[in-house]
C-alpha cells in the first residue's frame, strides 16, 4: 500500500503522529479482518471502538467535548488511510462524523456535555436517519412524524438505507413536527434502546457486507424532548449541513479505496509475467493504470481543496458536491479497471479487487447519488 498523505503547509508534528497513528492502526487492526468479517458479514464493532479509544472518531470536534480539534482536511486524510484497507471501517467513521454533527453544531451546552462525549470516544456509535421508503433524496418532504405529548415526542414512521441499524447507540432522526416542506422538518436524538424503536431485517448488499442497513420502524417511540436538537423546524438546515460535510467524506473513502485498488493492481502488474515480462512493461495496461492514478490525484486534490474551503469557514457546498461526484465515478473506474488488470484473477475472492469494485458502486448512491450531485453543482452554475 503507497498511502499518498498530502500535509497542509501548517501541519505540525501532532498531526504527522496523527497520521502515522491511523496508518499503523489500519495495518494492524483493519487490514488483517477485512476479509474474514466481508465473508461473515459482521460488522466490526470492537474494530470501531479502538479508533474511538485511539482518539479517531473525533476528529473534527472540539477537544472540550473528546474532540481532537483537527481540520478536516486532516480528518479526510485519516479517512483516506483506512479505507485503503478497508473501506467498511473507514464509511462507520464517515457515517458516525456524519451522526455526530446535528449534536456537535446544533445541540445546547447540556445536550453536547451530556452526550457527545460518549460519542466522539466511541462508547456510543451513531446512525443518520433521513431517508424513507418512498423518499431518499426529497428530505423537505419526509413523513415521519414526530408530535409533543407531554414531555416526549411520540415518533411515528419508517426510515430506509440506514448504515449501522441495529448496532448504533443512538440515531439521528429527521421527522415531520410541523407542516409540509422544509420548515417542519425536526431532528430528535434518539436513543437506540427506546421502546417502539425497531430496526428491521437487514437488506442483502452487493458490498460492504460487513456494514449493517437496513429500514428503523419507529412505532410509537417517546422521545424525551429534552432530545431535540436546534428546535423545531431546524431539521432540514441541519440535515443539509451534514450532508455537506458528509460528501466530503464519502469522496475521501472513495479515494482511498480507489489507491487500495490501484496499489493492488501495480504489484500485480509487476509480478505477473506474460511472453517474457512483467505484463506492467505492456503499453495497454501501463497507460490504463497511468490513467487511474492521475485520475485518483485529481480525485484527491478536489476532495481536500473542498475541505480547506471548510476549513477556512467560506462556502463549500458545491465543491463537496464536485469532490463526491468526481471521487466516486474516479473510485467506480479505477476499481473495474483494476479487475481488468488481474483478468481472470480478478473475478474471484482470492484477490481483493473484486470486493473493491462491488463496494465502489455504493458511493456513487450514498449521501446523495451523483444525479443529485450534479442537480446541485448545476443549480449553483445557474444562479
Amino acid at each position: 500500500m503507497s498511502s499518498v498523505v498530502l500535509l497542509p503547509a501548517t501541519a505540525d508534528e501532532t498531526t504527522r503522529d496523527l497520521l502515522e497513528l491511523a496508518t499503523e492502526l489500519a495495518d494492524r487492526e483493519l487490514r488483517p479482518r477485512a476479509d474474514d468479517f466481508e465473508a461473515r458479514g459482521e460488522f466490526p464493532r470492537e474494530v470501531v471502538r479502538t479508533l474511538g479509544r485511539s482518539g479517531l472518531l473525533g476528529l473534527p470536534y472540539s477537544s472540550g467535548y473528546g474532540g481532537a480539534d483537527q481540520p478536516y482536511e486532516v480528518y479526510l486524510q485519516v479517512l483516506e488511510i483506512l479505507a485503503g484497507r478497508w473501506l467498511a471501517v473507514a464509511e462507520a467513521v464517515s457515517v458516525h462524523t456524519l451522526a455526530c454533527y446535528p449534536l456537535a453544531t446544533y445541540g445546547t451546552e447540556e445536550q453536547k456535555r451530556r452526550w457527545l462525549p460518549d460519542l466522539l470516544g466511541g462508547d456510543q456509535l451513531g446512525a443518520y436517519c433521513l431517508s424513507e421508503p418512498a423518499g431518499g433524496s426529497d428530505a423537505a418532504n419526509l413523513t415521519t412524524s414526530a408530535v409533543l405529548d407531554g414531555d416526549a415526542y411520540v415518533v411515528n414512521g419508517t426510515k430506509a438505507w440506514i448504515t449501522h441499524a441495529g448496532v448504533a447507540d443512538a440515531y439521528n432522526v429527521f421527522c415531520r413536527t410541523g407542516g409540509p416542506g422544509a420548515a417542519g422538518v425536526s431532528c430528535l436524538l434518539a436513543d437506540a434502546a427506546t421502546p417502539g424503536v425497531n430496526p428491521q431485517t437487514r437488506e442483502r448488499t452487493m458490498g460492504l457486507k460487513a456494514s449493517p442497513v437496513a429500514q428503523i420502524a419507529f412505532d410509537g417511540a417517546r422521545v424525551p424532548a429534552d432530545r431535540l436538537l436546534g428546535g423545531e423546524g431546524v431539521g432540514f438546515k441541519i440535515a443539509m449541513g451534514a450532508l455537506d460535510s458528509g460528501r466530503l467524506g464519502i469522496a475521501a473513502c472513495a479515494v482511498g479505496l480507489a489507491q487500495g485498488a490501484l496499489d493492488y493492481a501495480i504489484e500485480y502488474a509487476k509480478t505477473r509475467e506474460q511472453f517474457g515480462k512483467a505484463i506492467i512493461e505492456f503499453q495497454g495496461l501501463g497507460f490504463m493504470l497511468a490513467d487511474c492514478a492521475t485520475q485518483i490525484a485529481a480525485a484527491r486534490a478536489l476532495t481536500l481543496h473542498a475541505a480547506r474551503l471548510k476549513d477556512a469557514g467560506l462556502p463549500y457546498s458545491t465543491e463537496a458536491a464536485q469532490a463526491k461526484l468526481f471521487a466516486t465515478d474516479t473510485a467506480m473506474k479505477v476499481t473495474t479497471d483494476a479487475v481488468q488488470v488481474l483478468g481472470g484473477a480478478g473475478y474471484v475472492a482470492d484477490h481483493p479487487v473484486e470486493r473493491y469494485m462491488r463496494e465502489a458502486k455504493v458511493l456513487q448512491i450514498v449521501e446523495g447519488t451523483n444525479q443529485i450531485q450534479r442537480m446541485v453543482i448545476a443549480r449553483a452554475l445557474s444562479r
